[in-house]
């Protein structure tokens, strides 16, 4: 029986998810009704990340075994066919190992979080981005996540819920820019790891929100760490403003 690795492009206010979920649309289920529409069997989606509602997605991975060999095309075009106008796209078909695992078989993934730093509200991106209106500083925000880098103990910025058995991580990248825009400014945060916690890039982003209002101070972050007190660090960003942007294996 094959394996297809599949990339997957989504628009996350449309779902409770990625993950399958009683009552609630997700992606997964999305993209598995598609499969049992074009193909007449039913099978299991697994993805690399389990986003949650509102999370988008510009490169998640999932894999599927089909019982016959599909033609690569197929599978792309047909997906896309049943799954039009419901926010989800394949990019990207391949064939791969039946050991690959799309979550399992990963070896890093980057995250994307966009803010739109201006006083008007948002039209275009409106569910897009984290609309902020105070004036932000963003070189405070990216001295800040420098003290971020590297392996700690995040407990202060994991979500209480989070099911992780340890809260040690290791972060390779994070970026942050920005481009002046009519009205204000875009940043665009670009944060790498093997893996994360429940909700860790959004409390993150959420705290560095607070050195740019100048809430916080660019040497708090450090001392946020090390309490490893959930309460100790900022609020939780929101939900549209992240993207999961690539899978690496």
């Amino acid at each position: 029986m094959p394996r297809y690795k599949l990339t997957v492009e989504y628009e996350g206010n449309r779902f409770s998810g990625w993950q399958r979920q009683r009552k609630q649309p997700s992606v997964q289920q999305a993209i598995e009704e598609a499969i049992t529409a074009l193909f007449q069997e039913k099978t299991l989606v697994e993805g690399a990340g389990r986003t949650d509602a509102g999370v988008h997605a510009l490169g998640q991975v999932a894999h599927v075994d089909l019982s016959p060999a599909v033609p690569l095309w197929r599978i792309c075009d047909g997906l896309n066919h049943y799954l039009r106008n419901q926010g989800v796209v394949i990019l990207r078909a391949e064939i791969v190992p039946p050991d690959f695992h799309a979550r399992f078989s990963a070896t890093g993934r980057v995250y994307e979080y966009r803010i739109l730093n201006r006083r008007a509200p948002l039209t275009l991106e409106a569910n897009q981005a984290w609309h902020v209106i105070p004036p932000l500083d963003v070189e405070k925000m990216q001295a800040a996540a420098n003290h971020l880098l590297g392996r700690h103990d995040f407990t202060s910025f994991r979500a209480t819920r989070c099911q992780s058995p340890s809260p040690v991580k290791t972060l390779d990248a994070f970026d942050i820019s920005y481009v002046t825009m009519p009205g204000g400014t875009a940043i665009t945060a670009q944060v790498a790891s093997r893996s994360f916690l429940h909700n860790q890039v959004r409390i993150m982003m959420g705290t560095l929100k607070r050195v740019g209002e100048g809430r916080l101070a660019v040497k708090d972050i450090p001392s946020i760490l090390e309490t490893r007190d959930r309460r100790a660090s900022g609020p939780t960003a929101p939900p549209q403003g992240l993207y999961l942007k690539s899978i690496a294996y």
